[in-house]
């Protein structure tokens, strides 16, 4: 009986450290991918990571920089949006339509 209780905190305590709350002890209801859509819909469809970020956070709340990177990789590797490099530090992200069709490295 004490290993099972043991096997239940210790599962309580891993998912708790990856819980998806808010600093106010609520669960976000919307995904930040869903936010980030929606933002590129409003937004013509193109916008740069920058012009992104103020958005986001009034709709979705805070976030890591590494969330929004997943994010954006989890959005691109669907083939919902391409982001591409305009500079070292500056990217643009840009909404795929049915369209469009972007090579991966290597397919020239």
């Amino acid at each position: 009986m004490s290993v099972i209780i043991l096997s239940i905190k210790t599962h309580l305590k891993f998912n708790s450290s990856m819980s998806t709350m808010n600093s106010d002890k609520m669960w976000k209801v919307t995904p930040l991918k869903s936010c980030i859509l929606t933002i590129l819909d409003k937004r013509g469809g193109v916008l740069l990571e920058g012009d992104l970020e103020n958005p986001l956070r009034d709709m979705y709340g805070d976030f890591s920089d590494s969330e929004l990177n997943k994010a954006l990789m989890t959005l691109e590797n669907q083939g919902l949006i391409h982001v591409s490099w305009i500079s070292k530090k500056r990217r643009r992200i840009h909404k795929m339509t049915k369209d469009m069709d972007f090579l991966a490295v290597g397919e020239d």
